[in-house]
């Protein structure tokens, strides 16, 4: 997949900055949200050293039946298929090295896990 970073900028509704001023530094950080596992990780790994970045690697993962309630009650039709979600839960079961990533948000809210992922998700914990 190509991320063409430039169509970000469109999507801020309000505050926009100018991304090459030293103010946009928030800005201009980007979190990509989605299925990440270990599998995937390697082309990030390899451009943050690159490019000289900082790389942090969350994973929420509530119990399997709160997945399985979660991923059914979306309210769009996609990637709510019952079938596909125990398989995805499984692939985040056992993470060896990158076990210390994982949040386990069973008990979480959405805004609580939000409010938890913008707390903790640039410490050294969470750092590839």
């Amino acid at each position: 997949m190509h991320l063409h970073t430039d169509s970000f900028y469109v999507w801020i509704r309000t505050g926009f900055v100018a991304p090459y001023l030293p103010e946009a530094a928030r800005q201009n950080d980007v979190v990509l949200d989605g299925v990440v596992g270990p599998w995937a990780l390697q082309p990030f790994r390899d451009a943050a050293k690159r490019d000289g970045l900082d790389l942090f690697h969350v994973v929420l993962r509530p119990s399997l039946d709160v997945t399985l309630a979660r991923g059914t009650a979306r309210e769009t039709a996609k990637l709510t298929e019952v079938t596909a979600l125990p398989g995805m839960h499984a692939a985040f079961a056992r993470l060896g090295e990158l076990e210390r990533h994982v949040m386990d948000t069973t008990e979480q809210t959405v805004e609580e896990t939000a409010d938890a992922v913008r707390r903790r998700a640039c410490s050294a914990v969470f750092a590839l």
